[in-house]
């Protein structure tokens, strides 16, 4: 008000005060017309927007919902209040919370980027969590169903094209139309990962060139995976792969693995531990993984000794192994030195390949020099705890049984998944129990696909998380159908996860007071049995979780709860606020262990963003 007279001073007050009142009347609407209106206005349901997959029978999953969303609900008839989420803005489509970068920046992390800290997991406090449901991108379509997934994914619904241009030449993926293909290449096998697959099993001379070698090698881990195309063919020979890499400027990788239908995991090879107990693999692969595997005393090396079988393999390809220029020659040279300490011998090496092996006893171990590097592990240190712990620069003996075995003693697949594992002593667990287990399992997953038949057909269901496997049971009795399984073993329980590697099925170790490390939309089916329950006697927040399960749950994907009634209940609160759609109830048998349980299927609706409708428009 410089410069101006008196008189206008003296109406300052009077100004000041219809601004304040302005502001008020203003935020009051935006407050309850947009909670209400808004929120409501930011949903559209895929019915209205034509989306399907494959098939054109999608209408019973994508019909136009007409809940209320709005932020607080008067109790309905069964005396529940439900309330709303809001949905996250559309940047916020791919988020991985635990693995997000701009919360390391925005929290002011000190991180060594040397040591791959950035691409470790970070997950966000309580305060800083979004709850909010994640929305699909523009045009989302249901994923195209497996096995043709394998070769080719809708563009909608991974809108990145960039690997297609830098890898060109490497045949990763093309894109074609509304479409992305996958031929099947990789920076090492730019014809085709099927006939890389077969080299490397003739150069260890198994029979026929299947590198499964007649059952005995089932799981494999694939460091550096690109788009999982390796693991991807090496079902075929009935190889079961955990495709791992991180979220690093090849950015989307693993996402595109699993809308294939492949197995993978968001990790890396950095500071802690891997999350799979030892002796879980028997073959781990880098394809110019571009990792520095002489850096801190070999320790990354010795990770994968640690999850390496007695006799497993490492395959190596990467130029040190064929090079002839002073650097590359003087890598290879370290690491034949290091391997050699490790007691690791070369099994096979061909052209741009070599495949070390692992002793089948600790032998060579007990035979070193003193005070040869790297030492061995101190006999106080658990090989199997990994969930935010460190490696270890040490070698992992083996076992009293594997060392007079001369190897797990495990029998070749399929005969493994049914087998009862010589590590359940481990647990106190009997043959009698584990065989009970299997059964027990085996009937109710019939009674699940009972419940489920009316609303899907062979093919609906591919990628499928088991939020709390036990011992694998639920895994095994889905072995004949064309799904696979994520068994995750809570941290805080027993780590069954062993038992689940021994049996040829593979997980990883979580807690479920956070995030997992998988991007959203990424699974069909979740079983989640007890976990609810498990969480909340911990302390941890039941909503938190159930919305980092429509976070993982594909549109149109199911969630089978196996818990308590008030578990149910409570979950049926929230049916609206997540848009899920209750498909069926039942009580589990009396003459069951867990009687008081219920079963709970609900299916989460297909829906876009207002934002996204005119993106479309």
């Amino acid at each position: 008000m410089r410069g101006r007279s008196d008189g206008g001073k003296k109406k300052k007050p009077l100004i000041v005060l219809l601004c304040v009142a302005a502001v008020v009347l203003v935020s009051v609407y935006l407050f309850f017309g947009s909670s209400n209106n808004g929120a409501s206005a930011a949903i559209e349901y895929g019915r209205k927007l034509g989306l399907s997959g494959d098939n054109d029978n999608d209408d019973d999953i994508t019909k136009k919902d007409d809940t209320s969303t709005s932020f607080y609900v008067d109790d309905d008839a069964n005396g529940f209040t439900p309330r709303s989420f809001p949905v996250c803005d559309d940047r916020h489509s791919e988020l991985i919370p635990c693995l997000d970068r701009n919360l390391i920046y925005q929290m002011r992390l000190k991180l060594d980027l040397s040591l791959m800290e950035h691409y470790e997991r970070h997950c966000p406090p309580p305060e800083r969590r979004f709850n909010c449901l994640i929305p699909p991108p523009p045009g989302y379509k249901v994923p195209i169903k497996w096995p043709k997934s394998r070769d080719e994914v809708w563009k909608v619904n991974i809108p990145h094209t960039h690997l297609a241009h830098e890898k060109s030449d490497q045949n990763w993926m093309v894109v074609k139309g509304d479409k992305i293909n996958f031929p099947g290449g990789g920076t090492h096998f730019h014809y085709g990962a099927d006939k890389y697959i077969a080299s490397m099993a003739n150069m260890l001379k198994f029979p026929n060139n299947k590198l499964n070698n007649g059952g005995k090698l089932r799981t494999f881990l694939d460091v550096g995976c690109g788009v999982a195309s390796f693991g991807g063919y090496l079902l075929a020979s009935d190889i079961m792969t955990m495709s791992l890499a991180p979220n690093d400027v090849h950015q989307n990788q693993i996402q595109f693995a699993l809308e294939r239908g492949i197995p993978a995991y968001l990790g890396v090879l950095g500071t802690k531990r891997l999350p799979y107990p030892s002796r879980s693999f028997e073959l781990a692969h880098c394809s110019r993984c571009r990792i520095d595997w002489l850096q801190r005393d070999g320790i990354l090396l010795l990770e994968l000794d640690r999850v390496l079988r007695p006799g497993g393999y490492f395959a190596y390809s990467s130029p040190e192994a064929y090079a002839q220029d002073e650097e590359d020659l003087r890598i290879w040279r370290e690491m034949s030195a290091l391997v050699g300490r490790m007691c690791w011998t070369i099994a096979a090496k061909r052209n741009q390949t070599v495949i070390w092996q692992k002793p089948l006893t600790n032998d060579c171990y007990m035979g070193r020099e003193p005070g040869t590097q790297p030492p061995l592990c101190n006999s106080d240190s658990d090989p199997d705890a990994v969930y935010g712990v460190n490696m270890e620069a040490c070698i992992t003996q083996y076992s009293e049984h594997d060392h007079k075995s001369k190897g797990s003693g495990l029998a070749p697949w399929p005969a493994r998944l049914t087998s009862p594992p010589p590590r359940l002593a481990d647990f106190g667990y009997s043959t009698d129990m584990f065989e009970k287990d299997t059964e027990t399992w085996r009937k109710r997953v019939d009674a699940y696909w009972d419940l489920l038949s009316p609303k899907i057909q062979s093919d609906t269901v591919r990628n499928i998380m088991d939020m709390k496997a036990n011992i694998g049971s639920f895994a095994a009795a889905l072995n004949d159908k064309d799904v696979w399984v994520m068994n995750v073993v809570p941290e805080d329980g027993p780590n069954t996860l062993k038992l689940i590697y021994d049996r040829g099925l593979m997980g990883a170790v979580h807690s479920w007071c956070e995030a997992f490390s998988t991007y959203p939309r990424t699974y069909d089916l979740l079983h989640a049995w007890d976990i609810i329950s498990d969480i909340k006697k911990r302390g941890c927040s039941a909503e938190d979780l159930l919305l980092e399960m429509d976070r993982i749950l594909r549109p149109s994907g199911f969630i089978l709860i196996r818990d308590k009634q008030s578990v149910v209940d409570l979950v049926k609160k929230y049916l609206k606020a997540l848009h899920w759609e209750a498909v069926e109830t039942k009580a589990a048998s009396e003459s069951e262990q867990d009687s008081d349980n219920v079963i709970f299927i609900v299916q989460k609706k297909l829906w876009l963003t207002s934002e996204s409708l005119r993106d479309l428009e």
